[in-house]
This record gives structure tokens, sequence and C-alpha cells, in this order.
């Protein structure tokens, strides 16, 4: 999947602390597509999706970057144009409208009553280095998929993918995240529907 690079330059920037001058910032944005698998089921319910949570660190318009353990920098200059938990609601949502494999799904709050709800707590989302000359992308998700109607935890997963860059560049890091974004959203997608659909065939 080709990540999208620099959207575009910010000439504003952001403040230097202690100084006038301004640092030029570059956003990218991360937006994978999203194949459905031929193992995916065909399913007839409608699923809503929570806001995803995340801690205030991870969830951060700055690229978080783990250049040693338990050491957590962001790379200057650059930013996300969407925070992580929306990068990730937004490739979950639209893998799953795009497979054509579901009744209906949209986000929580939109009016649509779903069957199934599904629930998601970004854990991580850094470049890390482990080690390694150049990071890979780390994205670490806790899934949670709902029955509404009678109030039960139908399954948990925790996911979680890397993505090595091709060089330690910010614009090769964004590319890993772009790699790994639709490969994590790309497994709860089919996590959904098939745990979501053992469920339904199930009496309840």
């Amino acid at each position: 999947m080709a990540a999208a690079a620099a959207a575009c330059a910010l000439l504003c920037g952001c403040s230097l602390l202690g100084g006038g001058t301004r640092e030029e910032t570059t956003i990218y944005a991360p937006d994978p597509r999203i194949s459905a698998k031929p193992s995916w089921p065909t399913v007839q319910w409608q699923l809503t999706i929570s806001p995803a949570t995340a801690a205030r660190m991870i969830d951060s318009l700055r690229i978080a970057v783990r250049p040693t353990p338990g050491e957590l920098q962001v790379y200057k200059g650059a930013s996300w144009a969407k925070t992580p938990t929306q990068m990730l609601e937004d490739a979950v949502l639209r893998g799953l409208e795009d497979s054509g494999r579901i009744g209906a799904v949209a986000r929580q709050g939109s009016g649509i009553d779903g069957d199934y709800k599904l629930v998601m707590d970004l854990r991580r989302f850094e470049a890390d280095y482990a080690g390694a000359a150049v990071p890979a992308a780390v994205i670490e998700v806790n899934a949670k998929l709902l029955h509404p109607i009678d109030q039960q935890v139908v399954a948990a997963r925790t996911f979680i993918v890397k993505q090595p860059a091709a060089s330690a560049g910010v614009r090769d890091v964004s590319a890993s995240f772009d790699a790994a974004l639709g490969d994590i959203a790309q497994r709860i997608d089919g996590w959904v529907l098939v745990t979501g659909q053992q469920h339904e065939q199930q009496p309840h």
C-alpha cells in the first residue's frame, strides 16, 4: 500500500520555544486501502463502531518514535493529519464498508442501531527502533465485540503489527505506518465478521 506522503507543508509551522523563528512542519496522512479476503463471510447484521480510546501520549498529532526502550520522543517538523485513533477508526470503518460483506456499519451516534458494537483501545502507535538500524511502525489494538441487546462481550482480542520502515527518514516511516494500519484494520475487520457471524448463528 502506498503511503500518502507529505499532504502539505505548513509554512507557519510550530513556534520554537524561546525564539521567534518557526519551523516548517510536514503533515503525513496514511490512507490505506483494504481488500476483503475470500474467507470473510457475508453477514446481514449491523455494526456500530465506538470512538476508539487511547492514552493522551499515544493519541497525538505528533509522530512518536521510541529510540531506546523506555524512551519516547517525537519527530521534529512532522505531524499526522489526524490523530491515531481517528486513523484507526477510519481504516476499520472504510474496510468494512468497501468489503460489501456487512448489512450496515457506522460510527456510534450516527443514528444506526447496531446489532453488534466494536470497541477499540489503541495501546501503541509508534516507530520503534528496538535495537535495529531503522525503526518499525508498531500498532497495538485491543478490540472487543459487544452484543448490546444482552450486554454480552462476544469476544475480545489484542492485535499487534510491526512493519519495518525502508529507512530512518520520516517519509519512509510514514509509509510503514500506512502498511501497518492497513494490515491491522484488515485483521480487525475479518475478526469482526467471522466472530459476529459465529455468535449470530448460536441460540441467544
